[in-house]
């Protein structure tokens, strides 16, 4: 893979980018990022996409198991899961910088049967590949798009589906092919998995997302565990929790005001769960992060 891509996502980034060095593209699907520093650790529930590193190096931890990919290397990611991850190389001179593109279900299903693709075995949902020269030549003229934005409108739905189909093609191909059956386990879980992140805040009983999925619910929690490597009620308090310290930091809302708002009863429950989820408690993480950003200023 040669430069050229690295230096169209270098120049849209230095261009673009948000004081957190995410530039959003108009395409929706499409975001680089920047950073000119290692960062700290971070938390989110990813949905599926695929992130391709053109210079530094990340680490992505999904549970037990920690994945470091690097310049020429793409993360796939199948399932709504949740994940620390860490950029740890990074510099002014040499900035991590990557594409990440959001996988597009529907796009992939289309895809699927004009291939006529054939189910692939269960597979991990995080993976780490070399980028194939195909999947970095169409990111490429993805990014060239933008350079020309009354182009856009016009040409990012052929270039966004060329890009899936090199998806699907090449090394990641089978564990993205997975998500193209729509009776297939993964797009049965991502239905539960989309009203448990509309509606994570109120009581959802197993029997409830296990009717929305479509499967009984000793089924429905077998296979809930098998995509996000979680139970549906560990899988809602990770929910609970990386909301409320997005409100705590983000938005300066009190600990007992964040607990209450993302479904927490108790404040003393809240305050053990979150600590054991993120090394801290709230009130000595928010303490930290505002001495951080008073000394920053």
């Amino acid at each position: 893979m040669d430069d050229s891509l690295l230096k169209a996502v270098r120049r849209y980034t230095e261009a673009h980018a948000d004081p957190a060095g995410i530039a959003r593209t108009p395409i929706p699907s499409l975001t680089t990022i920047r950073a000119t520093a290692p960062s700290g650790l971070q938390y989110d529930i990813s949905r599926p996409l695929v992130c391709l590193v053109l210079q530094g190096t990340k680490q992505v931890t999904m549970g037990s198991q920690a994945f470091t990919f690097t310049a020429g290397d793409s993360l796939l990611i199948t399932a709504d899961v949740p994940t620390v991850s860490q950029i740890m190389r990074a510099s002014v001179v040499a900035p991590y910088l990557s594409l990440v593109l959001d996988l597009d279900l529907a796009l992939i299903a289309e895809l699927v049967e004009a291939m006529r693709l054939v189910p692939a075995e269960d597979a991990g949902p995080v993976r780490v590949e070399p980028t194939d020269a195909e999947v970095a030549d169409a990111a490429l003229r993805l990014m060239r798009l933008l350079e020309r934005p009354a182009s856009v409108p016009v040409l990012q739905a052929q270039l966004l589906r060329e890009m899936h189909y090199w998806l699907l093609a090449g090394r990641h191909g089978p564990a993205i092919r997975r998500l193209g059956w729509p009776g297939g386990h993964a797009q049965r879980v991502a239905r539960a998995v989309a009203l448990l992140r509309a509606e994570f805040a109120q009581p959802l009983p197993v029997e409830r997302l296990a009717t929305v999925a479509g499967m009984s619910p000793s089924s429905f929690h077998q296979h809930f565990r098998a995509v996000t490597s979680l139970s549906p009620l560990q899988f809602q308090k990770q929910l609970r929790l990386i909301e409320a310290r997005r409100l705590m930091l983000s938005e300066g809302m009190a600990s007992s005001s964040a607990a209450f708002a993302v479904g927490y009863e108790s404040v003393s429950q809240f305050t053990r769960e979150y600590r054991r989820m993120f090394g801290l408690p709230p009130v000595r993480e928010t303490a930290m992060a505002r001495r951080s950003e008073a000394a920053a200023a």
